[in-house]
């Protein structure tokens, strides 16, 4: 009998030590994750509304500034629309451009596809990325959708808004928690929401498709059109022309973003010394900000 009460009491014992470790543990993610939301006490010299610097090889923040403030993420958008496009088609896929382009918006930055063009799927995502071409981002939404759908007979705006329920889908799957998405493009709605934590968690993916990295990294693109004519798109992020005073030698490819009400917002990938970084930008006052702000937090990087 003594033995039975000695083993109950050596278990009770183990039981407690093992539920006061998961506490410590439990408790010690909550002051990371608390840790990971609250700002960095120093400050950016300009006055970008939200920013970050992340560590994708450490998982480490080097800096935070009102990362979960919801911002309109404008033509950073479009680089959930090149990861959901190139997770559901081939990038040698041959699209069509078609009446779609009547759904661009006026005063939309455009690469100048027109209706009739075939370009493959890779050709279309570049002039997407590297000139921000709205054009692009609806031919994509379109025909991908549609080739999802093949029965379905699914209209232009049917088509977009099958395209942004696969964005919403994939956001939240790769723990994008704050963001909605209603357009392919990036137009201001108000249904079009992120933060520039989510920004963060989307690019840490979309930089693994090895399509995107590529065409990211590009300074310009030659493309020839299945139907004749040919056009050169450059891309327009300073950082990568080495006659801007902007330039950086580090800088592996991004995204812009311009609108209104999003102001001007900027992913940049950095590599150095063997690591790769991810700085988000958003609420910037003018096009040279933000590139100057992304400077500024790149110092960061020790």
């Amino acid at each position: 009998m003594k033995k039975v009460k000695g083993l109950t009491a050596v278990l009770l014992a183990l039981i407690m030590t093992l539920f006061s470790a998961c506490t410590v543990t439990e408790n010690l993610s909550d002051r990371i994750a608390e840790a990971d939301s609250s700002d960095s006490t120093a400050e950016l010299a300009t006055d970008s509304k939200a920013a970050l610097l992340y560590c994708v090889d450490d998982s480490a923040y080097l800096f935070r500034k009102g990362i979960n403030e919801t911002v309109y993420p404008a033509s950073m958008t479009k680089l959930l629309t090149a990861y959901v496009a190139l997770k559901y088609a081939k990038a040698d896929d041959v699209f069509t451009v078609g009446t779609e382009q009547e759904l661009v918006k006026n005063g939309s930055s455009v690469c100048q596809v027109e209706e009739g063009d075939k370009l493959t799927l890779y050709d279309l995502v570049t002039g997407m990325m590297l000139v921000s071409g709205n054009d692009a981002a609806y031919a994509i939404a379109v025909n991908v959708a549609r080739q999802l759908r093949p029965k379905s007979e699914l209209t232009d705006t049917q088509a977009v808004e099958y395209f942004c329920r696969l964005m919403n889908s994939t956001a939240e799957s790769i723990g994008m928690k704050n963001s909605h998405f209603a357009n392919p493009d990036g137009w201001d709605d108000d249904e079009q929401y992120t933060t520039v934590a989510d920004l963060m968690k989307l690019t840490r993916r979309a930089i693994k498709v090895d399509e995107i990295s590529e065409i990211i990294a590009l300074d310009e693109k030659d493309v020839d059109f299945a139907l004749g004519g040919s056009i050169t798109w450059k891309n327009h992020i300073k950082l990568i022309d080495s006659e801007s005073e902007f330039y950086c030698s580090d800088f592996i490819g991004g995204k812009t973003g311009t609108t209104d009400k999003a102001g001007h917002c900027l992913i940049a990938v950095f590599k150095k010394d063997g690591k790769t970084y991810i700085s988000v930008v958003a609420g910037c006052k003018s096009d040279d900000s933000r590139f100057s702000d992304t400077l500024e937090l790149y110092d960061y990087i020790v």
